[in-house]
C-alpha cells in the first residue's frame, strides 16, 4: 500500500523526545512500526534546538511556556494551530491530557473523529502526588479528576495497560470502552545483566567495587516517584550493609537532584540514551513510586534479570510477585523498604533466583513485539470504513 492510501494517524502528546520518560520511550519505540501502516502527524512540544525529527513523520510543534509543574514544562494553548490538524485525521491518538493532548482530544470529539487515548497515568493521582503545596494539591486534584473524566468520557476508546486499571477507571464512572494492551519491553535490548558487556565498564567508571551491591532506580526525578523514601531507606541500610551503593539515573526536579548528590554512597547520573547499560550495572532495582499504571522502567529492570523491590502502585502488584521475583513494600515506609532491601543484599542466591524469575515473566508476558502487534491491529480496526 502506498503512503497516499494509508490512513492518517494524528498523535497528540505533551511529552516527547528529547525529554526521556515512559511516554517518550513508548512512542519512540512504537513509531517505526506504526509508520508502516499509517501516515503519521505528531503534535508535540517545541524543544527548540533539541527538537527531534523522524523520517516519514510530520511534526506540528507547539511552543512551550516558561512555567514548571513538578518536573514538567507545559506547552502554550494553541487551539487554532491544533484545530488545523484535525480534519485530515482518521484517528486521533492522544497520550496525555495537557494543553496539547486535551485540545486535540476535545476537538476530535467535536468533529466526530475516532479519538483513542492511551492512559499512561492516572492523571489526578499524578497531580496530587507531584505537587508539594497542600493548598494547590487540594485545589487542583479534584479539578484534574473532573477534567480527566470529562475528556475520557468523550473518547471512542481508552487503551489501558491492565484489567486492573480498566476496572479502576470504570469504578470512577468513566464509561468509555476500554481495550487492554499490556506495555512491553525490548528483551533483546534489555538483556540479563550478566550478559551485558558494558556492566563492568559502567561500574568501573563510577568507582563501584566488585564486592559492592548496587541498588538502582532509573526514570524521572519527581515528587511522585518518592525518591526521598528510597534515600532514607538507603541511609538506614548502610548501617548494616556498608558495601551498598545507590545508583540513580534520570533527570527532573533540581532540588531533589541536589539532595541526592549530597548523600554518601549515592551515585547520580543524568538521563542517558543507553539506559540499558546502567540498569545492567545494578544488582537490585527499586521503585518507590506513589502512583503508576504499568512502570516501564520496572519491566526493563526485570528484563535485565534484576530482583525488584517496589510499591504496589497500579499494575505493578500483578507482576511483582512478593517473594518470587521481588518484594512489595508499603508506600512511604522507609523502614519497611530497608528491611526488604537488606534481605536481598545479604543473599546473593536469592537475588539470582528472583532475577531469573523476573526475566521469565518479562519474556513470557511483556514482549514488546506483542504490544506493538496488538496496538497496531487495534488502531487499524478503528479506521473509519
Amino acid at each position: 500500500m502506498t503512503s497516499e492510501n494509508l490512513p492518517n494517524l494524528l498523535i497528540a502528546t505533551d511529552n516527547f523526545l528529547p525529554r526521556r520518560d515512559g511516554i517518550t520511550r513508548f512512542l519512540s519505540t512504537v513509531l517505526p512500526h506504526l509508520s508502516k501502516n499509517f501516515n503519521i502527524t505528531i503534535i508535540c512540544p517545541d524543544y527548540g534546538a533539541e527538537s527531534i525529527t523522524m523520517e516519514n513523520i510530520t511534526f506540528v510543534k507547539i511552543p512551550m511556556t516558561n512555567n514548571l509543574i513538578g518536573d514538567f514544562k507545559p506547552s502554550t494553548f494553541q487551539w487554532r494551530k491544533i484545530k488545523k490538524t484535525i480534519p485530515k485525521a482518521d484517528i486521533i491518538f492522544t497520550q496525555t491530557i495537557g494543553p496539547i493532548g486535551a485540545i486535540a482530544l476535545y476537538l476530535g470529539y467535536k468533529k466526530n473523529k475516532k479519538v483513542i487515548a492511551f492512559t499512561h497515568s492516572i492523571e489526578w493521582q499524578l497531580i496530587s502526588q507531584s505537587i508539594q503545596s497542600f493548598i494547590l494539591k487540594k485545589l487542583l486534584s479534584p479539578i484534574t479528576k473532573w477534567f480527566t473524566k470529562f475528556l475520557y468520557n468523550r473518547c471512542s476508546y481508552l487503551i489501558v495497560p491492565s484489567e486492573r486499571i480498566a476496572d479502576f477507571l470504570s469504578w470512577e464512572n468513566i464509561s468509555t470502552g476500554k481495550k487492554v494492551i499490556h506495555l512491553g519491553v525490548d528483551t533483546k535490548k534489555f538483556i540479563p545483566y550478566y550478559e551485558n558487556e558494558k556492566r563492568n565498564l559502567i561500574r568501573e567508571t563510577y568507582g563501584i567495587l566488585e564486592n559492592e551491591i548496587v541498588i538502582g532506580y532509573h526514570g524521572r526525578i519527581s515528587h511522585e516517584k518518592d525518591l526521598k523514601t528510597l534515600v532514607r531507606a538507603y541511609i538506614v541500610l548502610r548501617k548494616k550493609i556498608p558495601n551498598a551503593k545507590l545508583l540513580i539515573v534520570g533527570s527532573g526536579i533540581q532540588s531533589i537532584v541536589e539532595s541526592l548528590m549530597k548523600q554518601t554512597g549515592v551515585i547520580y547520573v543524568p538521563e542517558v540514551s543507553n539506559v540499558e547499560n546502567f540498569v545492567s550495572a545494578m544488582d537490585i532495582y527499586c521503585l518507590p513510586s506513589l502512583t503508576e499504571t504499568t512502570s516501564l522502567s520496572t519491566l526493563e529492570a526485570m528484563s535485565c534479570s534484576l530482583p525488584v523491590v517496589s510499591t504496589g502502585a497500579g499494575f505493578i502488584k500483578d507482576y511483582i510477585l512478593n517473594g518470587k521475583n521481588g518484594y512489595l513494600f508499603t508506600k512511604k515506609d522507609s523502614f519497611d523498604l530497608a528491611k526488604k532491601l537488606e534481605k536481598l543484599c545479604k543473599n546473593k542466591d536469592l537475588r539470582i533466583e528472583f532475577g531469573k524469575t523476573s526475566r521469565q515473566i518479562a519474556e513470557k508476558q511483556f514482549q514488546w513485539e506483542a504490544t506493538e502487534k496488538k496496538l497496531t491491529e487495534f488502531l487499524i480496526s478503528q479506521v473509519p470504513k
